[in-house]
């Protein structure tokens, strides 16, 4: 499976955003922060969907797990 967040130097100067869009992973990030609910989330940002966004936590969370193990 690709990956949910993706890199490219073209788009926002190389900010991690979901893949297929221009949504930076951070604004994700930022909502939960606040206290804002992940489909309030998807409400602001309809071009990612429900499973990209769950698939880019998970990743998020596998990596730092792997990180501090």
């Amino acid at each position: 499976m690709p990956s949910a967040v993706v890199s490219n130097p073209e788009i926002l100067s190389g900010t991690p955003c979901f893949a297929g869009t221009r949504v930076p992973f951070k604004n994700l990030i930022d909502y939960l922060e606040g206290g804002h609910s992940l489909t309030e989330f998807l409400r602001q940002f309809p071009t990612v969907s429900r499973e990209l966004a769950i698939q880019a936590v998970e990743e998020a969370k596998e990596s730092l797990l792997a990180r501090i193990a």
